[in-house]
């Protein structure tokens, strides 16, 4: 009996970050919509001056995401992007062989939703108006709860021992 194996390969990228600048959005001849941007995303340790460093992604979006990107987010959004990682080159004009590396996004969310003093997201009309006030009123609440919760977290106790009893664990 021949037994084959198939091995599924995984080009998978989830990155957490905001943008450096505002989605360039584009047409190509065919009138399908591309928008190009950058992440930055915070590396998780620091550098010996105890600085946090950041790596720069680019990335690409297509077709009608790419024109609900280029709406909804703009210069330091929080987004979290999830898509492939595709490579290209190309031949500049000094003839020198030019890579690059590119997030190819097949989904995206906004992290967070900030407001001005007109109710609209940096000035961007994204009909997020209400959603904002019920979510900075669930924020609010949240943060209300999480303060009276903190009176009462058996966790808080800077470190000390805590008195268990084995009748208490559900274990």
């Amino acid at each position: 009996m021949n037994l084959e194996v198939i091995i599924q390969m995984i080009n998978r990228a989830i990155l957490v970050g905001r943008l450096t600048r505002d989605p360039e959005l584009r047409y190509t001849a065919n009138g399908a919509a591309v928008a190009s941007f950058t992440v930055a995303v915070n590396r998780t340790f620091t550098n010996s001056q105890g600085e946090r460093e950041a790596d720069f992604i680019n990335c690409t979006i297509w077709r009608k995401a790419a024109e609900n990107f280029a709406n909804l987010v703009h210069k330091g959004s929080l987004v979290g992007i999830d898509g492939r990682i595709q490579t290209s080159s190309y031949d500049n004009q000094q003839g020198q062989r030019v890579y690059r590396t590119d997030v190819i996004v097949e989904n995206f969310s906004k992290l967070e939703w900030d407001n001005d003093s007109n109710g609209q997201s940096n000035g961007h009309a994204d009909n997020q108006a209400s959603k904002s006030s019920s979510t900075s009123s669930y924020s609010n609440q949240r943060a209300d709860n999480m303060q009276k919760n903190n009176n009462t977290d058996p966790f808080a106790d800077k470190g000390k021992p805590i008195d268990i009893s084995d009748d208490d664990l559900p274990f």
